[in-house]
């Protein structure tokens, strides 16, 4: 398990991240369309996972609008942006904020993710969600990068993730 902080106060993940030279453990997550997504989909592309608990609160729609920025304009790469919320909130914040660079997946169908990835919130007022973390995989699938927000109040640190990507 890692600990993660929760507006200042300490919680659990299920686990730990992948680490880096490992796999990326497989998924198959919901997109807004109501189509599912797999890691087997994204073969030979950088993938960037940016894990959060909830499209609606101001710091994971920050991260968003952030990555459709800068990573999505990346060669070769994509960008998920990956939570517990229904396809219908993703597609509703991105057809508001006119998000078109990242993809908005869900658990909905499949629960694994959370498990897969050890980013699930195992306890506390947000237990089920994902925590605020980024995984980035290269065209082969393995980790090149991977991180928890000490809190879920600060968003992901940015430089970094695209640094891995450079």
């Amino acid at each position: 398990m890692a600990e993660i902080m929760i507006g200042g106060s300490p919680a659990n993940t299920s686990g730990n991240l992948p680490n880096i030279g490992s796999k990326g453990p497989g998924f198959t997550l919901t997109k807004t369309d109501l189509s599912d997504i797999s890691l087997p989909d994204l073969a030979g592309k950088r993938v960037v996972l940016n894990i959060f608990p909830s499209i609606d609160t101001p710091v994971c729609s920050a991260s968003v609008r952030r990555f459709n920025r800068e990573a999505a304009a990346l060669t070769n790469t994509r960008v998920l942006s990956v939570s517990a919320d229904l396809p219908f909130a993703h597609k509703r914040f991105c057809e508001t904020e006119g998000i078109e660079g990242v993809i908005a997946v869900s658990e909905l169908r499949t629960r694994g993710f959370g498990d897969a990835y050890g980013v699930r919130i195992a306890e506390g007022p947000l237990e089920g969600l994902l925590a605020r973390a980024v995984v980035v995989l290269d065209e082969e699938g393995t980790v090149i990068y991977s991180s928890f927000a000490k809190d879920l109040k600060e968003e992901p640190p940015y430089d970094e993730i695209l640094a891995s990507l450079a």
